[in-house]
């Protein structure tokens, strides 16, 4: 089965829903709780795609060191730790879990 009609079924699909976009009246998209929605939609998008990273391979459910460094940059970010730090911490908890063996 070739993937290029499929390809080019989603670029047309995602030009249109831009073009749709425009389309829409400014009075709505000034509207606070469309504004409430729109940010709320973005954290819950950002949130899955995070934790289906963290803990998937495949098909399969996976707890490995993904999942802890995630839990230990999350430690950091409750703590305000900057931007940087925050990556440095996930990274290094991943490291030591590997080592440790979870691969």
């Amino acid at each position: 089965m070739n993937l290029w009609p499929w390809i080019l079924l989603a670029c047309v699909l995602a030009y249109a829903t831009k073009l749709l976009g425009y389309l829409v009246p400014a009075k709505l998209m000034d509207n606070p709780r469309m504004s409430r929605v729109a940010g709320t939609l973005t954290i819950g998008l950002l949130a899955s795609l995070t934790i289906v990273n963290a803990m998937g391979s495949g098909n399969a459910v996976v707890l490995d060191a993904r999942l802890g460094a995630l839990v230990a940059a999350a430690i950091a970010l409750a703590l305000r730790a900057p931007f940087l730090v925050v990556v440095i911490v996930g990274a290094a908890a991943a490291a030591g879990l590997r080592l440790l063996g979870w691969g």
